[in-house]
């Protein structure tokens, strides 16, 4: 904003009043040399002789830049680095005029750095590196830039991010990965319930064959004190015909059960004999082998 005074105090200058905001510097030029930095007020100029050449934001400002380059393993990526900067008050003026793009300038050693670090870095790792991408941008940014008046503040890796089907096939990767996992737990699992059937299964039996054991050993025994005391009820009784009188009981026993289903069987009455004489030879058999 400019005024003229034609008052008669100041009818033969020219005044120019100039606003510096906070937070910011102004360039002060005398004829287009340099003159003075101005603090953030209200500044009289004598203008046309002396103006602000410019101003300088003292506020953190960020850049964020997109790197495109390619992996060892020769996947090519999009790399988004911010960089975040401010001028340094004491070096405004080489901030100014030492610098005609400061952010092309910034932006062309993130290019420099990232091409030349990740390059040496397989996919994998380098998602794993970010980190030190960042510190290699920060590192090789804050000497340079300092001497050009500004200050790096922080430079941070956003994104890394390869072509969409190397996407689609890492995503394949890991769910194939997960799927083998989970077929070899769900394997796992199926093994140990066939482990433990089985020796149910065989505990089971084990127990079942105590039970026959345990219930023909009951049975002769049975037939022993049936034999021995129907001997000693009846005078002339041999333990030959008791065994006789059991073995048909047991017969009729066996033919009732069967009738009982439907089945059809051969009945002779000599089939009681046959499988006296039968079990009396495997006896005999067994006797004579021991």
């Amino acid at each position: 904003m400019h005024f003229t005074h034609s008052t008669q105090l100041y009818s033969s200058r020219s005044m120019c009043l100039q606003c510096v905001r906070t937070n910011e510097v102004g360039v002060v030029e005398d004829l287009g040399q340099f003159r003075t930095l101005i603090d953030p007020g209200l500044h009289f100029i004598c203008w046309p002789f002396t103006a602000v050449a410019g101003r300088l934001t003292l506020r953190i400002q960020q850049l964020d830049v997109v790197c495109e380059t390619k992996t060892k393993d020769n996947v090519f990526v999009q790399v988004a680095v911010a960089v975040q900067y401010r001028v340094l008050v004491g070096s405004a003026y080489d901030a100014y005029y030492r610098l005609s793009d400061p952010r092309g300038q910034i932006q062309s050693y993130v290019f420099d750095v990232v091409r030349s670090s990740v390059p040496r870095m397989e996919l994998d790792d380098a998602f794993a590196s970010k980190a030190d991408i960042a510190a290699a941008v920060m590192t090789q940014l804050r000497d340079v830039m300092k001497d050009y008046g500004y200050e790096i503040i922080n430079s941070l890796v956003t994104d890394l991010s390869p072509d969409s089907k190397v996407k689609a096939s890492m995503n394949e990767i890991n769910a194939s990965r997960r799927l083998k996992e989970a077929a070899a737990h769900k394997a796992e699992a199926d093994k140990v319930k066939l482990t433990k059937a089985a020796e149910a299964e065989a505990e089971s039996r084990y127990l079942s064959g105590l039970g026959v054991a345990r219930q023909r050993k009951a049975i002769v025994q049975g037939l022993q004190a049936s034999v021995s005391e129907f001997s000693k009820e009846v005078d002339g009784a041999k333990p030959k015909d008791v065994m006789d009188i059991l073995l048909l009981s047991q017969y009729f026993d066996t033919l009732s059960t069967i009738g009982a289903n439907s089945i059809i069987l051969e009945h002779d009455p000599a089939t009681v004999a046959n499988l006296q004489r039968q079990v009396g030879q495997s006896f005999l058999r067994n006797t004579g082998s021991a």
